[in-house]
């Protein structure tokens, strides 16, 4: 008998794989802070981990619904840069927060697939 890591795991392998792409997304931002015309841009979790779950398994693959998000500035700047280095860096926390749950949750899993694979 297999174990069909794809179910075993549940969602939170996709949600590693797109906490991961909007990691970078939001680390480019807070590295563009002071290049003028940069855009903020930010993922739709929900719609990226939606189509991470529908689609073929392996790749992430931004298109469609998931492209990046351009983010509406609170205050906009003379230079047409968008980034908000606090906005950037609250959500950069967040979405760390978040990243370590799934991997706790995803290592969890996989303590209870070795016990029971051992017999315990």
């Amino acid at each position: 008998m297999s174990i069909n890591f794809t179910e075993a795991l549940g969602v939170h392998a996709d949600a590693l794989h797109v906490r991961a792409e909007r990691t970078r997304v939001l680390a480019s931002n807070i590295a563009n802070e002071n290049t003028p015309g940069f855009q903020a841009k930010d993922l739709d979790f929900a719609a990226v981990l939606q189509q991470a779950q529908d689609g073929a398994k392996g790749e992430l693959t931004l298109d469609g619904d998931a492209d990046p998000l351009y983010r509406v500035p609170y205050h906009p700047s003379r230079d047409g840069n968008t980034v908000e280095i606090g906005v950037e860096q609250a959500a950069f926390s967040q979405n760390a927060s978040d990243f370590q749950a799934s991997l706790t949750f995803v290592n969890l899993k996989l303590r209870g697939l070795a016990k029971a694979i051992a017999g315990q």
